[in-house]
């Protein structure tokens, strides 16, 4: 195991130091506040994880915390997130290779309000479709780990009720989007819904798979994907 004293090898090096640029991003674009949120990525069987209760623009190469899919620790001296039984569930069971998991504010007021999140927007098909909410449990439990990863299913990200998102990818960066998309789509339908009148409209089934089967197609940079 190393120590604060020990220098990363190269590799781990650098998926720290991208780990800690996507955890500041979050608090720059106000997505976390505090320490809430986190955030992981997988080398192998190695996952580089947030350190609990450590703010983000305080963490440095010698703050690297890392466990093994069995939660043992592999290396760094600090504790790692109290939401680790979550990222290593997700880990588990799908190809994550990253997981961003915040307390954005227009997905937690949404994860209070509804069970899917409407589809408002074609955004939805860059999550893999409608984005469900997973059911309330007490935050770093294993309960919450099962909700999510039931949620998750045919999906890359899903809202914790009363509590915030969680989005996987194959990078970094990908996770990272994707939470921002959730974001934002949850944002415009909130906007939608406080207009007076008969509500927003929605997209169907049908238009959702339309725009899943033009991402194939073309990917996820087609023309209008981030619109």
């Amino acid at each position: 195991m190393t120590t604060p004293d020990t220098p990363l090898p190269g590799e781990l090096a650098t998926a720290w130091e991208a780990l800690v640029a996507t955890a500041r991003r979050s608090a720059d674009d106000g997505l976390v506040v505090g320490t809430s949120g986190n955030v992981s990525v997988r080398l192998g069987d190695t996952v580089l994880v947030t350190p609990s209760a450590v703010p983000y623009h305080r963490l440095g190469p010698g703050d690297a915390v890392g466990v093994g899919l069995d939660g043992h620790r592999r290396l760094g001296r600090l504790r790692p997130t109290s939401e680790l039984p979550l990222h290593l569930a997700v880990y588990r069971a799908t190809g994550a290779a990253a997981i961003v998991h915040t307390h954005a504010v227009h997905a937690t007021a949404v994860s209070t309000l509804v069970t899917e999140v409407p589809l408002v927007h074609y955004a939805a098909a860059l999550l893999g479709g409608p984005v469900r909410v997973a059911p309330y449990a007490l935050y770093g439990s294993e309960e919450l780990a099962r909700h999510t990863v039931e949620a998750l299913r045919d999906r890359t990200g899903c809202l914790l009720r009363n509590h915030g998102t969680i989005t996987y990818g194959d990078s970094l960066d990908q996770a990272y989007e994707r939470t921002a998309q959730l974001e934002w789509l949850c944002r415009v339908w909130l906007a939608a819904r406080s207009v007076p009148g008969p509500g927003p409209a929605l997209l169907t089934p049908d238009d959702l798979n339309a725009v899943s089967e033009q991402l194939r197609d073309h990917g996820p940079g087609a023309p209008g994907s981030r619109a």
